[in-house]
């Protein structure tokens, strides 16, 4: 298994990105928790990639086994050699340990209990022993780096209190507006249909972007707004089409109401069911002529709905 190649790029979180480099250089293991669509990975990634470490990643699965994370012993190779250190095929967690590198774990409170367990002993001890393999132990430098959502997210499970007591935690909220509409840019930039917009129409495209996102966020209809992601998704849909259809609102709301309804969490007021998208589609259009009419506050609410 070949180590994850970091992401370099990071716009803004200054303390954030201090915190997680403080936590690695002092040798302790980090969890960073945050909503889905902040910067969880990007942030992990862009300092380990700072420090120069190898990165061994998983992505957390309530199917993830004990198994896949330490290694595995391959049945052919057990009837040829028996169960011998040839025949061990090593999962992340050994390899990061004998590496003295990171293992990265995209989403910790997804995986199950028992692949927690096996955790353990090697974020405490940095020890972990493999049945019929024997002991492995961690060179120096080895560490665990994991993100996780709120509990409070669909999908998530129980964190243990062992566990969670040899994390130091990082918590991430949504960025600033400027800092969103700067991400926002950074990506545009990268997109080649992007080159043919105006300069112009393409600042009002990120600027009305990022608004109309981040008005989700504290607005009576929705449980949960969108990320910054969400913004990336409306401002290239809405180069694409504007292109196509060249009607500058018809187009800011075809893209929104391609990019939205998979991002946030409306609740709608109607309840039959048959008018929900209906009521979805009036929600959006009166929150883009919203954002049309006039400049949005600098900050708008950030405020986290309850589940």
């Amino acid at each position: 298994m070949k180590p994850t190649r970091a992401i370099p790029e990071l716009i803004g979180r200054e303390a954030e990105l201090r915190r997680v480099r403080a936590c690695l250089e002092a040798g302790r293991n980090v969890l960073i928790e945050g909503p889905v669509g902040v910067g969880k990975t990007h942030l992990a990634l862009a300092v380990c990639h700072e420090l120069g470490v190898p990165v061994f990643r998983i992505d957390g699965d309530a199917r993830y086994s004990e198994h896949k994370l330490s290694g595995w012993f391959d049945p052919p190779l057990v009837v040829k050699k028996g169960f011998s250190k040839e025949a061990f095929i090593p999962g992340p967690l050994v390899e990061a340990m004998k590496a003295g590198g990171v293992l990265f774990i995209n989403e910790l409170n997804r995986l199950p209990e028992g692949v927690q367990n096996i955790l353990l002993p090697a974020v405490d001890e940095r020890l972990v022993v493999v049945p019929r393999f024997g002991e492995v132990r961690a060179k120096p430098g080895f560490l665990v780096v994991a993100t996780q959502n709120p509990k409070e997210f669909v999908a998530t499970s129980h964190l243990s209190e062992a566990i969670m007591d040899r994390f130091e935690l990082v918590v991430l909220d949504y960025q600033t507006s400027d800092d969103e509409r700067e991400i926002v840019r950074a990506n545009l930039a990268r997109q080649p249909g992007a080159k043919k917009v105006a300069a112009q129409i393409k600042e009002k495209i990120i600027g009305h972007a990022v608004d109309l996102v981040r008005l989700t966020r504290g607005h009576p209809l929705v449980r949960r707004g969108g990320s910054v992601r969400a913004a990336l998704a409306v401002a290239e849909l809405w180069v694409v089409l504007l292109q196509k259809a060249g009607a500058f609102e018809e187009s800011f709301f075809e893209a929104a109401l391609l990019a939205l309804p998979n991002r946030i969490e409306f609740e709608p007021n109607a309840e039959a069911a048959e008018n929900s998208k209906n009521e979805f589609e009036d929600f959006l259009r009166e929150a883009i002529q919203k954002v049309l009419s006039g400049p949005m506050s600098a900050e708008p609410s950030n405020q986290k709905k309850k589940r």
